[in-house]
């Protein structure tokens, strides 16, 4: 304890208000680490906050018994509040400097790779170096009353000799006012931006709340410095203008319903969450205005403000946060789209065989067609590109077809499961999702098996044919053997088919951004009634392709967009050293059938066979499970689904598997009194459901500021 007092005593004596300012700055940074001492920075625990306290508590102390310290004290905080700016602190920390995403997204990196410097006169950026971590907004945060008034009658109590003096007595109502003035300006400007102007409703534009933002504003500013901030005009100003806040708040909210029906842009919602944080930060400022207790106010404030400092640092933060309305409207549309690939009875799941064979006859063609391409002895790239067309042609034909890909379901079905789950305190919700779990599963089993049992005979089929017809060139015998030693079962097939599982969850993913870009640009609409349209096309043949669109651009966005990235990923990682094969199930299966006829009967006594044949079945595996995990995630952040919830989830499933395993690869009897059940349960919760509930548009949860 000595030691410290003995490094204290040395701190306050270098205090000199005459230095540079970076030396000034240096010195107040190294006094707040001696107030840190040795304890944790980000992880306090409560003892290490009150021995922070105890070192304030000695501070404070130090200086009263020395008035010599307090002179020099008063004139150093005269000169720093002389030349520093609080405003981008107060009313400008943690919020872009241009309402864009991709902005402020780029700022936050270059912040967290590059270092601040003491030398500036920006409050906002010397608050990382001063106030670096977790410990110092709860000790602010803890601070006492009585605490709080000596840091308070050490700062403004008496007139310090030297520079601004005579301006520190309205320093803090004057630092508060000008933050205000900056903070409602930009809220203003938020406001009456086209892009959330123009999709509020109507009661909300015609009301002009941003319209009257800045007068309401003026006349409190007028109040409190004609009347002083604690006379009851001032209070009366600062309560109408805290309502009228509350009224922008809510005409901003009425832009979430525009979004939820028209599309989503994350550069809008950015805008709205930097608002409703904006108002926020006001609040708390118009708090420190109105108390009595402005020290302690203060104090609060900074506390704020320091875990707001770390929030800027945070891209995971701000990627999460302001993706959360494209990440639903991505999982609503693949949910709508999913519904149609899950089966509940005998019929359905018949028909899914007939659909999944059909996809699988397709795919035996694109599997020759790949062959094909490979005897042209393409470069890397361009090889890549024509796989990828090929692939996508045969996705295309599939899905306007109407027959299925197995391994293209999980990424649709996952998206439908999660919204059964708006409602996990309804009665009978999990033994609800459970079902669908296993109707899906066994959607999936009866799609592969389906992909497979045409794929194989006639890729084999195909194979007698070019060779009745003289071509070996497609699938030599060198080719063959390398073909099943590729997809060795201990090789890197689960490594490939992982990443292909991820490839076709990306699919999804790109079909849903697509969809919503086509529905936020209106293009649908411009396809139907734009006259250079009409003029091409004729008004009947327009308003045809606009619905068309509307409703297809999806499935060929998912389609295009997997099969170009099947193609192009293998050559883009080679590019960069990484070696990297596509493993799709279908198209192995495919390939692993040509090949056994190339090499003739003799291969089915080969181990290395069976072990490429058992490769191909954990390929299969692989791709649902990594499709669908990554799907079910997403769809499980986008409806906020927490921990604990997705624990009782998980044990449901595995509860109904080790009872009725049969159920999840075949149809069963009791099917129709479970899908009544289900129907049930959907009819009472949709009476029951409030008119806010999670399915109507509504403003996403807001971070507490």
């Amino acid at each position: 304890m000595a030691r410290s007092q003995l490094e204290l005593v040395r701190h306050l004596e270098a205090l000199d208000a005459n230095a540079p300012r970076v030396e000034r700055h240096l010195w107040l940074i190294g006094l707040l680490d001696w107030v840190r001492g040795s304890a944790d920075w980000q992880n306090p625990s409560e003892d290490e906050v009150q021995a922070v306290l105890t070192r304030v508590r000695s501070l404070l102390d130090a200086v009263a018994v020395r008035p010599h310290w307090r002179q020099r004290w008063r004139r150093w905080w005269a000169v720093f509040i002389t030349t520093t700016d609080e405003t981008p602190l107060l009313a400008d920390l943690g919020f872009a400097p241009r309402a864009a995403f991709l902005s402020e997204l780029t700022r936050r990196l270059r912040k967290k790779l590059l270092p601040v410097t003491p030398d500036s006169t920006d409050q906002a950026d010397l608050i990382y170096l001063l106030f670096p971590g977790e410990l110092d907004a709860r000790w602010l945060r803890a601070l006492d009353k009585e605490t709080a008034r000596r840091m308070g009658e050490l700062l403004f109590d008496e007139e310090p000799p030297g520079p601004g003096s005579a301006a520190q007595y309205d320093y803090a109502e004057r630092a508060l006012l000008d933050a205000l003035t900056y903070a409602v300006s930009q809220i203003s400007a938020i406001g009456l931006s086209p892009g959330i102007r123009s999709r509020m409703s109507m009661e909300a534009r015609q009301a002009r709340r941003f319209h009257d933002l800045p007068a309401m504003f003026e006349a409190l500013r007028t109040a409190v410095q004609t009347q002083g901030r604690l006379s009851p005009g001032a209070q009366q100003a600062i309560a109408a203008f805290r309502e009228h806040l509350d009224a922008c708040r809510a005409s901003a909210n009425t832009v979430y319903a525009h979004l939820q029906e028209h599309g989503i842009s994350v550069n809008i919602e950015f805008q709205i969450q930097q608002m409703r944080q904006r108002i926020l930060r006001v609040k708390g400022l118009l708090l420190c205005l109105e108390t009595a207790e402005p020290v302690l106010a203060a104090a609060q404030m900074l506390s704020h403000l320091v875990r707001v400092s770390r929030d800027t640092l945070s891209v995971r933060a701000l990627i999460r946060s302001n993706t959360q309305l494209l990440a639903a409207k991505v999982t609503e549309r693949n949910a709508e789209g999913g519904e149609h690939y899950i089966t509940r009875n005998g019929k359905e799941y018949r028909q899914m065989l007939r659909a999944a064979a059909g996809g699988g006859a397709v795919m035996a063609l694109a599997t020759w067609g790949k062959l094909f391409l490979y005897t042209l002895g393409l470069s890397a790239f361009w090889g890549g590109l024509a796989a990828g067309i090929n692939y996508s042609l045969a996705f295309v034909l599939v899905m306007l077809l109407h027959w299925t890909i197995a391994t293209k379901q999980p990424a649709m079905t996952a998206p439908a499961l999660a919204a059964k789950l708006r409602s996990l305190n309804a009665p009978g919700a999990i033994d609800g999702f459970v079902t669908e779990v296993m109707f899906l599963l066994r959607s999936q089993f009866a799609a592969i098996a389906g992909n497979l049992v045409l794929v194989i005979p006639l890729a084999w089929l195909l194979g007698l044919a070019f060779a009745a017809l003289g071509d070996t060139r497609m699938m030599t015998a060198g080719h063959a053997r390398h073909v099943i030693a590729d997809h060795h079962l201990f090789g890197p097939t689960p490594l490939f088919a992982a990443i292909t599982g991820v490839l076709l969850f990306a699919s999804s993913v790109v079909a849903g951004w697509v969809e919503n870009w086509f529905v936020f640009h209106k293009l649908d609409s411009a396809i139907a009634y734009n006259p250079r349209s009409t003029r091409w096309l004729g008004k009947e043949r327009a308003r045809r392709w606009g619905c068309y669109w509307r409703e297809h651009i999806s499935g060929y966005a998912a389609n295009i967009s997997l099969g170009l990235m099947l193609g192009l990923a293998p050559p883009v990682l080679q590019f960069f050293g990484i070696h990297f094969e596509v493993r799709h199930v279908t198209l192995v299966a495919g390939q692993m059938a040509a090949a056994a006829h190339r090499l003739g009967p003799a291969v089915l006594h080969e181990s290395a066979f069976w072990w490429a044949v058992a490769g191909a079945l954990l390929t299969g595996l692989m791709n649902v499970a990594f499709s669908f995990h990554f799907a079910f995630r997403l769809a499980l952040t986008a409806h906020n689904i927490s921990n604990v919830e997705r624990h009782r989830i998980y044990r449901a499933v595995w509860r109904r598997m080790w009872r009725h395993p049969l159920g999840f690869v075949l149809p069963r009897k009791s099917d129709a009194r479970l899908v009544a059940e289900m129907e049930t349960a959907a009819a009472a919760d949709g009476e029951n459901a409030a008119p806010d509930s999670p399915a109507s548009p509504k403003e996403p949860p807001a971070r507490q500021d």
